[in-house]
């Protein structure tokens, strides 16, 4: 198999991959403040949740594009 082509295959898996794992953790903490902010009540607690969260998601996501970019043009 061509290096080159191996690169690009690796780099695509693993930004797919690290991708859907964002979108996965996006998902899991918006059904958790969904039903959780159910109650108004509650609504005040739950903002750092919702922050870490947000930050976990976004995290994932721009580590899927830096190891892509590593395994592009590093490795």
């Amino acid at each position: 198999m061509d290096p080159v082509a191996a690169k690009y295959i690796g780099a695509g898996l693993a930004a797919v991959g690290l991708g859907l794992a964002a979108l996965g953790v996006g998902n899991v903490f918006a059904q958790f403040l969904s039903s959780a902010l159910r109650n108004p009540s509650a609504a005040d607690s739950q903002q750092g949740r919702l922050f870490i969260g947000f930050a976990a998601a976004e995290l994932l996501g721009l580590l899927a594009f830096v190891i892509a970019m590593i395994l592009l043009f590093v490795a």
